[in-house]
C-alpha cells in the first residue's frame, strides 16, 4: 500500500488468461441495499500520492479528507451520521474506475484500500463449535493433514454431539470439559471454546491490512493453509461498535497445528489480513442485531486446476454474542485510543479434498477468494506467495509524512 509498482497482471489472470469478469462491476462490490447504506472506505489517491477516507454512494465516491484525515478520526465523531448526510458536491472518484484499478492492481491509478487505517487489527478465534473441533483436530494431528483426516473421521462426530448447544462459561460447559478430560481429549482450544474467556489476539499491524482486489499472501514455509471468511466489527476508542466489514483471516493450519504458541507465525504475515470492501456504518436500519443473522459466503476458485470450493459462515451460530467479544477485547484491562477492528471468527472449515483424497484443502498461487454477505457487499482477493507480492512499505511514518505534506 502506498508504493508505486509496475503494472501487474489483472486479478485472476493466469498465463494466457484474462481478468475476472464476474466481480468487475459496481453492483457486485456493493451490498444489494447500497442505496440505503452508509458506506465508508479508503482510496489511494494517485493525484496526491496517499490514502483518503471516502464516502461511497453508488458510482459516486466522495473525498472525506476535508472532514477527517483518517477513518479512525472520522469514526470518533459523535455527529458522524449528520456530517455524512451533509456531504454534497461533485464526487472525486467513480467507483467503477476504482474497482477496475483495484482488480488490475494498478498502483499508479486511484484504487481501493482496506477501509480502516489507525485501528488495531484484533481477532477472535474458536468462536464456533465447528471451528473449535477443527482446531482440536489440527492440534492432535500436529499439522499433518493426512493424520487430521483420520482423526476427523473418528472423533468429530463425538465432539459435535457433546458440544451441540453448549454455552461457553456455563456449568453445562464445565461438565462437557470434565467428560473430555476423563476421555483424554482435553485441548487448549476447548478451553477458549468452552471456558469463560474467548481467544482474542492481534491479527496484524496497524495499516498492514489489504483491501479489495489486492493479493493475500501465503509464506513459502506453509504447505497447509486456508482462508477464513469472517464478519469484522469496527469499534471506536470508547468500545462502541460503529460499523462492520468483511474479512479474510488467512491462516496457516500446519503452523498453528504444530503448536498454539506459533499463532503469531500462523496468523501475522504480509497480506494475511484482508478487509473490505467498505465499512457499513450502523444506523436506524442497520445494527448489530441485523448482523446476528448474517451469512458470510465464500468461494475459492483455482484457475490453475479448475478447483472450486464454496463455504458459508452462519453468524447466527456464534457461541458468544458480539458484545461479549468486544468486552473481552476492550475495557479496563485494555484500551485502543484509535479504535480497533475485530474479526469475529468463522464457522467455515476448509476440509474439501483438493489433490489427494484425504489430504484436505490448501491454497495454490492464483486462487481467487470471494467473500460476500447481504449487507456488506463483496471482497475479492487473489492468493500469492508472500515473497512475490509488493512489500508492505506504507506504515505510520509514511502516513504522517503524507498528512504533513498535504497539510502544508
Amino acid at each position: 500500500m502506498g508504493h508505486h509498482a509496475p503494472r501487474r497482471r489483472p486479478l485472476g489472470a493466469g498465463s494466457g488468461g484474462s481478468a475476472v469478469t464476474t466481480h468487475d462491476g459496481v453492483t457486485s462490490v456493493l451490498p444489494p441495499d447500497h442505496d440505503r447504506a452508509v458506506l465508508v472506505g479508503r482510496v489511494w489517491d494517485s493525484a496526491t500520492g496517499g490514502p483518503r477516507p471516502a464516502l461511497v454512494r453508488g458510482q459516486e465516491v466522495h473525498d472525506l479528507f476535508p472532514l477527517a484525515a483518517t477513518v479512525s478520526d472520522l469514526l470518533e465523531r459523535a455527529d458522524l451520521r449528520e456530517v455524512l448526510a451533509g456531504v454534497t458536491g461533485p464526487p472525486r472518484w467513480r467507483l467503477d474506475e476504482l474497482v477496475g484499478a483495484s482488480l488490475e492492481r494498478r498502483t499508479d491509478r486511484s484504487h481501493l484500500l482496506a477501509p480502516v487505517d489507525l485501528q488495531v487489527v484484533k481477532a477472535c478465534g474458536v468462536t464456533f463449535v465447528d471451528s473449535m473441533i477443527e482446531r482440536v483436530i489440527e492440534e492432535r494431528a500436529a499439522g499433518d493433514p493426512d493424520r487430521a483426516a483420520h482423526i476427523r473421521r473418528t472423533v468429530a462426530g463425538v465432539l459435535h454431539e457433546e458440544l451441540a448447544g453448549v454455552q461457553p462459561g456455563t456449568a453445562a460447559a464445565q461438565r462437557v470439559k470434565d467428560v473430555f478430560v476423563a476421555e483424554g481429549l482435553w485441548s487448549q482450544y476447548l478451553e477458549v471454546g468452552l471456558g469463560p474467556h474467548p481467544e482474542v489476539f492481534t491479527k496484524a499491524p496497524v495499516l498492514s491490512s489489504v483491501g479489495y482486489g489486492a493479493h493475500v499472501g501465503i509464506p513459502h514455509f506453509s504447505s497447509w493453509n486456508n482462508p477464513e471468511p469472517e464478519l469484522v466489527l469496527v469499534v471506536d476508542s470508547t468500545g462502541r461498535a460503529r460499523g462492520a466489514t468483511l474479512g479474510n483471516d488467512v491462516n496457516l493450519r500446519d503452523v498453528e497445528g504444530r503448536s498454539a504458541l506459533l499463532l503469531g507465525m500462523a496468523k501475522d504475515n504480509t497480506a494475511s489480513s484482508a478487509l473490505g470492501p467498505f465499512v457499513r456504518l450502523f444506523d436506524g436500519a442497520f445494527s448489530l442485531d441485523t448482523l446476528r443473522a448474517e451469512q458470510v459466503t465464500m468461494r475459492v476458485e483455482g484457475p490453475s486446476d479448475g478447483f472450486v470450493m464454496d463455504g458459508v459462515n452462519n453468524v447466527s451460530r456464534l457461541s458468544r454474542p458480539f458484545e461479549d467479544l468486544i468486552a473481552a477485547t476492550y475495557g479496563p484491562h485494555h484500551q485502543y485510543p484509535d479504535g480497533f477492528v475485530l474479526y469475529t471468527g468463522t464457522l467455515f472449515a476448509a476440509t474439501k479434498d483438493r489433490d489427494v483424497p484425504g489430504a484436505g484443502f490448501t491454497h495454490k498461487p492464483g486462487d481467487i477468494v470471494t467473500i460476500s454477505s447481504r449487507h456488506l457487499g463483496t471482497l475479492v482477493n487473489e492468493v500469492a506467495p508472500t515473497d512475490e507480492i509488493p512489500r508492505w512499505e506504507f506504515g505510520i511514518r509514511a502516513l504522517y509524512g503524507y498528512l504533513e505534506a498535504v497539510a502544508g
